[in-house]
């Protein structure tokens, strides 16, 4: 009881931060807002802050690093979206991707020490002061004793207890967002919360990170545009990752970017392409590619960093999203309804001609069209009311994919306002496509149909000395001796003639063989 009173403390607190900072209603969106929230804003409003920042997305940061690394979270999200919430807005928020306030060197050398069991003379020639500071942990420079130069991350002193608060008050906010606002709980607000609770308690163990950083360089060699930093595994633990120091410019800094002579244009083709090629060939993507994560070199190669957040695709789930894909850049809108329906992603008592019908009506529109040419605040209103329409609820395995996307497709309009995402997406989902829709994806489904029927052979005798005990027991009258063994040869022969027959014909009914 205790525990969920200061929880909707911390909820109330979350509120009267956004007030204090004019972020919950700020002034200057007074005239879109629906007269309750007008209300509410001016109410607000007198509790803000005098001389507060003009930037409304720069007080809405502020608020968001009092708040917290989850909320934290949310303001990176938002920070890639300048066509949703405007440039201004978007240019305010930055400052959450890579520039939050350090906490002291001297700190992080004792969390060093006591996760390594060494002093840091002892485990480095040189350990620098803070590189970068993000909401969760900062990156210190450090040369190590055989000389490679290295990024040290330490997790922040504390951040445990917080990240366990503030996913208790995000909880909570879903709970009554669910009994307050009855229409979204097709939204599935709780599923989203539980789904950024457990990515953020991962984050808290780099040595999960520094698995995922392994397991996206392997998927890297399918995007052979992504490269992905060393993980030095003996000066790793629960709270320190080292991986090998990159020189390269954080996209956060256009003006570099475009000093350096970097092809803007292309790099974004790449974003989009790495990002595809490994969803969907590997089934794991960096599920955190804000444009603080992600960095270019001198020669324009992309490189990734922090790996708190991996997401994963199972195999169902890559072809449902490749079919969907597929159909809307071939413009085959009736096979990407199909694929939403045999997903489940859609209720099947609706119609697919009316579905398809409605994807039809907000990808026309945009089809070809360039990132600048795309009012994608008016698509994004759009897609939500087709949602609402057709009883769609939001998906908890693809909820990091969507959330991603959003990432991608808003640090590739940073760097060019005129991005071709169809154009960029082609490459990627058209692979796919050939490797597993195509006669090398049904090769390997047959090969793969052909070890299930082994596996099930393999189990045949035991299964038929158990359907013949079993036969014999039904057909044995009681106080009787049990049948001639030739009756439970017959018995069994029959039993795995007709299993062999129920093999072959699913495997003509999939189309795996033709009879």
């Amino acid at each position: 009881m205790f525990g969920s009173i200061a929880t909707f403390l911390r909820l109330m607190r979350a509120a009267w931060t956004l007030a204090r900072h004019d972020a919950i209603f700020p002034v200057e969106y007074q005239a879109i807002f629906p007269a309750p929230a007008r209300l509410a804003g001016r109410v607000a409003r007198l509790v803000a802050i005098r001389d507060r920042a003009a930037n409304p997305g720069e007080r809405l940061a502020r608020a968001l690093e009092e708040l917290g690394p989850s909320y934290v979270k949310l303001g990176q999200v938002l920070a890639t979206r300048a066509d949703v919430v405007g440039m201004e807005f978007a240019r305010g928020l930055s400052r959450l991707q890579d520039r939050m306030a350090p906490f002291p060197e001297a700190e992080a050398r004792k969390v060093v020490e006591a996760e390594l069991g060494e002093t840091i003379d002892a485990l480095f020639a040189e350990f620098g002061p803070p590189a970068a500071a993000a909401s969760i942990a900062q990156v210190h420079k450090a040369v190590t004793r055989s000389g490679e130069t290295v990024a040290v991350k330490v997790l922040r002193p504390g951040i445990d207890q917080r990240i366990t608060r503030d996913i208790a008050v995000l909880r909570m906010g879903a709970g009554l967002a669910v009994r307050l606002f009855p229409a979204s709980r097709r939204l599935e607000p709780r599923a989203f919360v539980e789904t950024v609770a457990r990515s953020l308690v991962l984050e808290l163990d780099l040595r999960m990170e520094a698995a995922g950083a392994s397991e996206l360089l392997e998927a890297a060699t399918a995007a052979d545009n992504l490269n992905i930093p060393l993980v030095v595994w003996p000066l790793t633990a629960r709270r320190v990752l080292t991986t090998e120091w990159i020189d390269a410019i954080p996209l956060t800094d256009m003006a570099a970017v475009e000093a350096a002579g970097i092809d803007r244009v292309k790099l974004a083709a790449d974003i989009t392409d790495a990002f595809l090629a490994c969803a969907l060939d590997r089934g794991v993507f960096h599920a955190d590619m804000h444009a603080g994560n992600l960095f270019v070199d001198s020669s324009g190669g992309l490189w990734a960093v922090d790996f708190g957040i991996v997401g994963r695709l199972e195999g169902p789930e890559r072809r449902y999203l490749a079919r969907i894909l597929h159909g809307f850049l071939t413009r085959d809108y009736a096979a990407a309804a199909e694929a939403h329906f045999e997903a489940g992603y859609v209720p099947s008592h609706h119609v697919h001609a009316d579905f398809a019908a409605a994807l039809r009506s907000v990808a026309e529109p945009i089809f070809g069209k360039r990132a600048d040419e795309v009012p994608m605040s008016r698509v994004l209103l759009q897609l939500f009311e087709v949602t609402e329409l057709f009883d769609m609820r939001l998906q908890p395995q693809l909820i990091l994919l969507q959330k991603t996307m959003v990432q991608v497709e808003g640090v590739c309009r940073l760097l060019t306002p005129a991005h071709d995402m169809w154009q960029s997406s082609s490459p990627a989902v058209e692979r796919f496509m050939r490797r597993e829709i195509g006669p090398e994806g049904r090769v390997r489904d047959f090969l793969a149909d052909l070890d299930k029927v082994r596996t099930s052979l393999l189990r045949l005798p035991d299964t038929l000395d158990r359907l013949t005990l079993a036969a014999e027991r039904m057909n044995t009258p009681a106080g009787t001796s049990s049948a001639h063994p030739s009756r439970r040869w017959r018995t069994g022969l029959l039993i795995a003639g007709a299993a062999l027959l129920g093999v072959v014909f699913t495997l003509a009914l999939t189309g795996r063989i033709a009879l």
